[in-house]
């Protein structure tokens, strides 16, 4: 009995197959690119689809006995389906600006805050009822055309079983479902031009859409009997890979981005959360919701620094066959803070302010600053960056007890301690890295019976590692830090936007 989870990204999909035991089996990772079209950014939905089938069939080569098959994906993606199931057009990606005066249409009818309250999510042109609107307007041949709205990981599960269903989570990507009742909002799609008949089923996140079809099952060499499984947003799969299946837990994801995903019920200052551009999204724990504290920059600054500060340290590195990061981290003192400010807005700021516009920013350089000194403010600052949003999260309610590290920046151990010092917050690593496929397999086997609870299927799957506990002193110390780093923003506004 083998489970495998199917995890679509923007850049890349992977297929993870695991035994009933928690055994890994066989991992397979392809990768594709976006376009830039039409003044924005595009992916071929179709190019997409034939690199799931791809990574699904060499991750299960040789292992016919699959029993699920779950599927995660990025959100805010629509995809416009023939009747043949083919796509009819190239998918606008939520970086994509086209909608955005669509969206500021919408919100001037309805209201922000209307809209905030019927959808869970603060309005933003990310979100896909903006492209959908603008396809309705602009690519009528288009819609006409159309027998469904998907978004990805939907897409997926539909072209795999035939069935078109979306879970919830991912359907909150739209700014167009209803967060309380669980079903779309008929008004804002009426609003918008969208036919909500061309919409996927809503269904709670881990919902069976049948078996496999059999044209496929012979085509990939699966058992015709496999269960296609709706998994989640991706950032909910990671949340469920990590073991979060309890309010006041989190999952801190550092790649590119950095995301702390909270779990929590219901609050009494809902407002407060959308203030913030928090989001608020259905949850597989019973009466619970999860929301995204981010910042557009987590490990991506590590990268910079690599290869604009110190190219020539990182190559000597390589030629000596060491890991450059291990390497870089090795040379930090994370016993003090590094004496600088850094303002991780290099490529806009996320939460709370969602301002595209805003920028970074390195403040305290001396002549006795080193290049090391840089790379480890860096970190001090995306951790900076993100104790402000906690402290914003517990203003609406929501308090996190512990941190579960996943991603590549969860194996810089001199990272982890910093982020625990900082934050004053219990930080665990666990054993398993792809913690998105993970949580995709935990769903796929619970629907299918493998598992009676996400709890059993936890305890097979999730294996917490080192603990890293805050150090009082160094918190102190890093207060004082803190506390400047506050009024970093609007300073660096007030002077960019003189």
């Amino acid at each position: 009995m083998a489970i495998a989870g199917i995890d679509v990204g923007t850049t890349g999909c992977k297929c993870t197959v695991y035994e009933k035991d928690g055994t890994f089996v066989r991992e397979a990772y392809r990768e594709y690119d976006a376009e830039k079209s039409g003044g924005g950014q595009e992916l071929d939905p179709w190019m997409v689809w034939l690199a799931v089938k791809d990574v699904l069939k060499q991750a299960v080569r040789n292992t016919k006995d699959i029993d699920a098959i779950g599927v995660t994906s990025f959100g805010e993606t629509s995809i416009f389906v023939g009747k043949d199931g083919k796509p009819l057009m190239n998918s606008l990606l939520y970086t994509d600006q086209r909608g955005e005066e669509q969206c500021k249409k919408l919100v001037e009818h309805f209201g922000r805050e209307a809209v905030s309250e019927r959808t869970g999510v603060n309005p933003q042109s990310m979100y896909s009822i903006s492209k959908l609107m603008w396809v309705a307007e602009n690519r009528k041949d288009v819609y006409e055309k159309t027998e469904h709205i998907c978004q990805f990981g939907d897409y997926i599960v539909y072209m795999l079983s035939g069935t078109a269903q979306i879970d919830y989570s991912l359907a909150c990507r739209s700014m167009a479902f209803q967060v309380d009742s669980k079903e779309w909002d008929s008004e804002i799609l009426a609003y918008a031009g969208i036919d909500p008949t061309k919409m996927s089923k809503p269904v709670p996140t881990g919902s069976s859409a049948g078996r496999i079809r059999r044209d496929l099952a012979e085509e990939l060499g699966i058992d015709p009997k496999a269960a296609i499984v709706s998994g989640c947003h991706d950032q909910v799969a990671a949340a469920i890979g990590t073991g979060c299946l309890k309010q006041g837990m989190a999952v801190d994801g550092t790649g590119t981005v950095e995301c702390i995903t909270p779990v929590y019920g219901e609050l009494s200052k809902v407002q407060e959360l959308y203030k913030y551009n928090y989001v608020r999204v259905p949850y597989v724990c019973p009466g619970s919701y999860v929301t995204y504290a981010f910042s557009f920059n987590g490990g991506s600054l590590l990268k910079w620094y690599r290869d604009q500060i110190a190219r020539h340290e990182a190559e000597i590195y390589r030629e000596q066959g060491l890991n450059v990061y291990d390497s870089f981290n090795k040379q930090m003192d994370v016993r003090k803070p590094s004496g600088l400010l850094i303002l991780p807005y290099f490529s806009g700021s996320a939460t709370p302010y969602m301002d595209v516009n805003a920028v970074g920013a390195i403040v305290g350089l001396r002549d006795t600053t080193t290049s090391i000194d840089i790379y480890q403010g860096l970190m001090e600052g995306v951790t900076y960056e993100m104790l402000f949003n906690l402290e914003l999260l517990e203003k609406a309610g929501i308090w996190v007890t512990e941190l579960r590290a996943t991603g590549g920046g969860a194996r810089a151990k001199a990272w982890l301690q910093m982020k625990a010092d900082i934050l004053n917050k219990r930080i665990i690593t666990l054993g398993e890295a792809q913690s998105g496929t993970l949580g995709c397999i935990m769903l796929a086997g619970t629907a299918c019976g493998l598992y009676q609870s996400l709890e059993e299927a936890a305890e097979i799957f999730v294996k917490p590692g080192k603990e890293y506990l805050p150090n009082q002193e160094r918190h102190q110390e890093y207060q004082k830090y803190y506390q400047k780093y506050k009024k970093m923003y609007e300073a660096v506004s007030t002077v960019m936007n003189a």
